[in-house]
């Protein structure tokens, strides 16, 4: 692959992570954990797959916080060490982030957290930036795949230079979007293990290691003020500057050039962004009177500046900014996304320049028709064969066989989508991983509910999450069901593997833990159903509902794509409609095939009016058949 190439100078086309993974290959990364999570997934993905051809070591953890514990035990050990993850990893990992902090690294350790806005696919938006601040560690931004390189490299010597964890902060725009990449030179590996017997990493004292922690940003501070990633473009002596980080920089680089601003408005690009390189900004645009600040998500950058013009006693008057709600998309300041047309908007309202003119383009009239009919809505569903929607459909069918209105508490992964109809609306619940039980702890313990209390999690989920949960489940003799959806994958971010899978981040075979004998060894009753085995998987869920205490249910059967790659859809029986039984409003089934199971390879033919199989999507798993209420849908033999 190309992030291999060892020919320092060459240019090549990288993602974003494709570009950090170059960088701690770059700075001779000797360790590197993760817990897979979008928009950070592929940084890990390149480094497992790097491992063998460069000689450092990958792993997936269980989660975030491991991963990172497992990074900093190996900088103990003189190595250096990368973990990267999501906005909401770094939820998991911040307890032992605010106590390494304290006690410092020897081997440098670079946290890579990728932030969604937007949320394209997470479950929240959250700017991580602020976990910088309130544990006192050095973050960079990155504005482009070279410097997401660069940054990345460098980062491992701040690093040991501080003997302190270096945050780099990414976003969605900039994790998976490509740009040119200058490679560099591929050190050689050197360094050897060791942990001395006078080596001791404390938190403690914490007063004293407090102390220690506030001198070592000050030194941060000091560096940054020289630092090549904080850069300014423009007039000199500016009386209207952008200070930008980030995504930001770029779309504020496209808007001054669109409208015309170059020799009016400066630009300072702050790529350290904790602590703040405060003598750079303030002899760059320390003099001007109005700044606009552009950044992703929320006012972080902004608020730190307004403090900064308060302790250097600068001269700026005003700062436009998303807290003044100059700085904001269609929904507001501090939500979504920035794009080059919201800054030109920002400056306009702000300083009053004229926005130019939208591009117009000429379309013929045949492509103005076909632009008019817009795109077709597409509903988020499973994808055909997908053993969640059974599981669901199962679970949906036992709830009402059940009759007490049961509750079911749902949690993220691609099984999030069944909160929708192609879930059949069934979770009340999506928040955090592990969240559904947690929650279901809470209401299994209300006298007087009298409901069945479930909660779903899936197989990956319930290693990362799940495992407390059921304990305190356990413990506290709660009465509730936890359904798991084994997919025998980790399906939302790209199928990576877990300990259940049986192989390891470098794709060896390993021994799997099994879900079964690790709530079995909990002390917890543990059933395994097959979702396609619809019948008995609906009548035994029932069953056990009505049964009191504490149960685990594990839906076991394979991720759709993940059973493709081992059994061809050729050989397996073809799945067809009798059109004589599928005869439209009068077949009584309310179009089953369409309307009710939601499979996308099941479709209603309008024209020909009865329903028709998409050959393309189809997986032939005969699930459909299964249930097709009038027998319209048939097994060929």
């Amino acid at each position: 692959m190309s992030v291999t190439e060892d020919k320092p100078g060459k240019t090549l086309l990288f993602m974003g992570n494709e570009a950090i993974a170059r960088g701690a290959i770059e700075a001779g990364v000797d360790f590197s954990a993760s817990y897979p999570g979008s928009p950070s997934s592929e940084i890990q993905e390149t480094l497992a797959a790097t491992s063998r051809h460069f000689g450092h070591y990958a792993q997936w953890s269980v989660n975030e916080k491991v991963a990172l514990e497992a990074c900093i035990g190996a900088s103990f050990g003189g190595m250096r060490a990368l973990t990267s993850m999501k906005q909401n990893g770094i939820n998991v990992a911040s307890d032992i982030l605010m106590t390494a902090n304290l006690s410092g690294v020897n081997a440098g350790v670079v946290l890579v957290v990728c932030d969604d806005p937007q949320g394209h696919s997470s479950t929240n938006e959250m700017d991580s930036r602020p976990y910088s601040r309130f544990a006192d560690l050095p973050l960079l931004e990155p504005s482009s795949a070279q410097e997401a390189k660069e940054m990345t490299r460098w980062a491992f010597e701040l690093s040991e230079q501080l003997k302190s964890i270096v945050i780099i902060r990414s976003v969605t725009r900039i994790s998976h979007a490509r740009g040119n990449v200058t490679l560099g030179e591929i050190p050689a590996r050197n360094r050897k293990p060791g942990f001395g017997p006078n080596d001791r990493y404390l938190s403690l004292p914490p007063i004293f290691q407090h102390q220690k922690m506030h001198k070592k940003m000050a030194q941060a501070r000091d560096i940054f003020a020289k630092s090549q990633f904080n850069e300014y473009f423009g007039p000199a002596n500016p009386k209207r500057a952008i200070i930008a980080c980030g995504s930001g920089v770029m779309y504020s680089r496209e808007a001054i050039q669109r409208m015309g601003l170059g020799n009016e408005v400066g630009l300072m690009k702050v790529g350290t962004t904790w602590p703040l390189p405060e003598e750079k900004i303030a002899g760059a645009v320390g003099g001007a009177t109005e700044w606009l600040v552009v950044e992703e998500i929320d006012p972080f950058l902004e608020e730190n500046l307004k403090s900064l013009i308060i302790d250097l006693g600068l001269t700026v008057r005003k700062v436009y900014g998303k807290r003044s709600g100059h700085v904001g998309g269609m929904l507001g300041p501090a939500v979504g996304e920035m794009n080059p047309d919201l800054v030109m908007g920002a400056i306009e309202k702000a300083w009053g320049y004229p926005q130019p003119a939208k591009r117009q383009i000429a379309l013929s009239d045949e492509s103005r028709s076909l632009v008019g009919m817009g795109i077709p809505y597409r509903e988020l569903a499973f994808c055909p064969g997908c053993p969640h929607r059974t599981s669901f459909w199962v679970t949906n069918q036992a709830v009402k066989l059940d009759g007490r209105e049961g509750i079911v508490m749902g949690d993220i992964g691609c099984y999030s989508m069944g909160a929708g109809r192609t879930g059949y609306f069934l979770p009340r619940t999506m928040h955090c991983m592990g969240s559904g039980i947690g929650f279901a702890n809470g209401l299994a313990q209300l006298k007087g509910l009298n409901k069945p209390i479930m909660a779903f999690a899936g197989d990956s989920t319930f290693f990362h999450a799940c495992i407390p949960a059921l304990v305190n489940a356990k413990y506290n003799q709660a009465n509730l069901t936890l359904l798991v959806l084994d997919n025998s994958a980790t399906s939302m971010t790209g199928f990576q593997p877990h300990p259940g899978t049986g192989k390891n981040a470098l794709g060896e075979d390993v021994e799997p833990v099994d879900i079964a004998e690790v709530c079995r060894g909990i002390g917890v009753p543990t059933f395994v159903l097959d979702p396609f085995e619809v019948e008995a998987s609906t009548y035994g869920l029932t069953d056990l509902m009505q049964q009191e205490g504490l149960k685990v249910v594990i839906f076991r059967r394979p991720c759709a794509l993940v059973e493709a790659k081992q059994i061809k859809k050729e050989d397996r029986p073809k799945v067809v409609i009798d059109t004589e039984v599928c005869v439209g409003a009068s077949c009584g089934c309310g179009q089953f095939c369409s309307r009710v199971f939601g499979c996308p390879a099941l479709i209603w033919d309008a024209k020909q009016g009865h329903a028709a199989i998409d050959e393309v999507l189809c997986t032939r798993c005969g699930v459909c058949a299964t249930l097709c209420p009038q027998g319209a849908i048939k097994i060929a033999t």
